[in-house]
């Protein structure tokens, strides 16, 4: 209990959005900081009540961020569901296993179902910084993941994402792999499926830098 306390902070929203991404900002001279030996990239757990965040730290030397204040991104705020003022715990992340499973893919061994699935649901948590998201990345990406990976990684995303009951069978998609900019098909497509009684609930998005985006092709 006397840890709790000395690791309370006032939590302040910035007001900012950064996506996937929890960020945490602390005063330089921050007390907690220096005791617990954290700095800037640090992972840090952030904890309020019974609900818990994993964030970046940053700090900052200006004093419109007091001392004993932390101020966290909105979607920080949110997962805690925070009020004006409340206090909240900061205190180290504790190391995830799930990065070793990362590690061993770069070194081209190939992970196991579960191993897929604890890195899955790390990231979906939101305890993977954009580095570790990187390093996954170019471990899936160096050496292209087999058959066997790829059905794993697949059902992990289903068993851990947010997914939508229509009520009926069977639900029908079209995807487009891409590399033919413009052809318009997707559209003509899913209104013929449609017009036949099918079910295909679609979203279409357009590509930033070029007309490959799936209102496109």
């Amino acid at each position: 209990m006397k840890d709790d306390i000395a690791n309370q902070m006032r939590a302040r929203r910035l007001g900012v959005l950064t996506q996937h991404e929890l960020i945490a900002l602390v005063h330089a001279d921050c007390p907690v900081c220096r005791s617990e030996g954290m700095s800037a990239h640090s992972q840090v757990t952030v904890t309020h009540g019974d609900k818990s965040v994993i964030a970046t730290l940053y700090q900052v030397t200006e004093d419109w961020l007091p001392v004993g204040s932390v101020g966290l991104t909105d979607q920080a705020w949110e997962r805690l569901d925070l009020e004006d003022g409340a206090l909240v715990r900061i205190t180290h992340a504790p190391p995830l296993a799930s990065l070793s499973f990362v590690r061993q893919r770069i070194f081209d061994d190939g992970l196991t179902d579960a191993q897929i699935r604890a890195v899955v649901s790390d990231i979906v948590r939101g305890a993977y910084s954009d580095i570790h998201l990187t390093a996954f990345v170019t471990a899936t990406a160096a050496k292209p993941l087999v058959t066997r990976e790829v059905i794993s990684l697949t059902r992990a995303m289903i068993d851990t994402g947010e997914r939508i009951d229509w009520g009926v069978t069977p639900v029908a998609d079209k995807h487009c792999v891409g590399g033919l900019p413009a052809n318009r098909t997707t559209p003509i497509v899913v209104s013929i499926v449609a017009a036949n009684g099918l079910l295909i609930p679609k979203t279409s998005s357009r590509a930033i830098t070029s007309p490959a985006g799936t209102a496109d092709t």
